[in-house]
């Protein structure tokens, strides 16, 4: 006898699809973790909270599912020329131009999210793409995110403004800031 789906989630089995379709599993991701994958007003799907998150607290763990040849809407950055695709349901938060989580670099290499606000039962899960990638070229031209301020665009860290980047400090993946030096040293030497 098949479980209800709701008891399949709380147990993290895997869910089963009927016909000729292939199953579809859960990554290890349950109700239990404090998230879930909902319908977005606007923007598709995304992920919301199902607990409480104070500020510091990891929201989700990060874990590479593989290495990229190239940047794209969903690759994250790891290196200056280095991108990956991080498994489960990382790759469905979504931007916000005022996030309620950071990025923080784990002892894998990938990005865990952790909590810049308090955030409540129901709220969107959100970071801003650029604590994760130095250049975004590949969105469309207007930012969705709704936010009261919203930049317009979804940029990467390099066209991040310093107040911005200031109150993302700690909350921004590491090489970032190794290239915002290397670029600076390159206009005092004059190479761009």
């Amino acid at each position: 006898m098949l479980l209800p789906l709701f008891q399949c989630l709380l147990n993290g089995l895997p869910l089963l699809s009927s016909g000729s379709a292939p199953p579809i599993r859960l990554r290890g991701y349950i109700m239990k973790d404090g998230f879930e994958l909902r319908n977005s007003s606007g923007k598709g799907e995304g992920i919301f909270a199902t607990k409480s998150f104070t500020v510091g607290d990891t929201v989700m763990i990060g874990v590479i599912k593989e290495v990229l040849n190239g940047n794209h809407s969903h690759a994250s950055q790891v290196g200056e020329n280095k991108f990956v695709l991080h498994d489960g349901l990382v790759t469905k938060v979504n931007h916000s131009c005022d996030p309620n989580c950071g990025v923080r670099e784990n002892e894998t290499g990938a990005h865990n999210f952790v909590a810049i606000k308090e955030i409540s039962v129901n709220e969107e899960i959100t970071f801003d793409y650029a604590m994760r990638n130095y250049i975004i070229d590949y969105f469309p031209q207007k930012c969705m995110c709704g936010s009261e301020g919203c930049r317009g665009r979804i940029t990467g860290w390099k066209d991040l403004p310093d107040k911005k980047k200031k109150a993302y400090e700690g909350f921004e993946a590491p090489y970032l800031l190794e290239l915002d030096a290397k670029s600076s040293c390159a206009k005092v030497v004059g190479y761009t």
